[in-house]
């Protein structure tokens, strides 16, 4: 298993490329998060924003990100071209996002990977979580990143079972895979490309790329149209 089979990093992420091997396990690029974002060095720009807008630490943000009229943002953070953030989103440390993505209202981001073009448009927890391109998340969707047990999580491969001795550890979501609203995925789940959990489901373990889970044991279909 390795980060290539989930998702390509963008050229909009080609600063950190250094930072994230795709031939690397996928959960291995999380704790890679902090240092690429500290490899930037020096002060980033003064972002002008709303006063609603609360930003502290280290926050570069492309002149062209859309600002609210009121979030907090509290670095390190970098965030990409065209993207846009909505009232009330929380982003706390550690976040890096790509080109043309939406931080929804009321959405928290915490210690995560976001590439081109991923959704996130309402009241969604994003932690210790990487999203490849085009990915998509449902009103709602909880990326829980603890364990009851508060133990390492354990991933449940559909090849081997991975001790990742990651105490924090969300999701792998692949390019263009989809999450339904109000489904939670358990810690340490592995969503593969193009891959679709129907709405309000508790799913765990890894989705296969171009599947769907649902109620009934996971099926194939077919390739769904841009």
């Amino acid at each position: 298993m390795k980060a290539a089979e989930f998702f390509t990093l963008p050229p909009s992420l080609a600063n950190f490329a250094a930072h994230f091997p795709a031939d690397a396990l996928p959960w291995e690029w999380l704790p890679r998060i902090a240092p690429a974002l500290a490899a930037l060095g020096g002060d980033p720009p003064v972002v002008q924003h709303p006063a609603g807008v609360h930003i502290e630490g280290g926050v570069w943000l492309h002149p062209s990100v859309k600002l609210p009229a009121y979030a907090t943002l509290i670095g390190p953070i970098w965030i990409g071209e065209g993207t846009q953030i909505r009232p009330g989103a929380y982003i706390r440390g550690n976040v890096i996002v790509g080109e043309g993505c939406v931080l929804g209202n009321a959405c928290e981001f915490k210690n995560c990977l976001l590439m081109d073009n991923v959704q996130v448009p309402h009241f969604s927890y994003v932690g210790d979580s990487i999203l490849g391109s085009g990915a998509h998340l449902g009103a709602g969707v909880i990326c829980s990143n603890f364990r009851l047990d508060q133990k390492p999580v354990t991933v449940r491969g559909t090849d081997a079972t991975y001790e990742t001795g990651l105490r924090k550890f969300g999701a792998i979501i692949g390019d263009h895979a989809e999450v339904g609203c109000n489904a939670v995925l358990n810690p340490g789940t592995l969503l593969g490309p193009r891959s679709l959990v129907m709405p309000t489901m508790a799913f765990g373990g890894q989705l296969p790329a171009a599947t769907i889970a649902h109620s009934r044991p996971v099926t194939k279909f077919l390739p769904r149209r841009d």
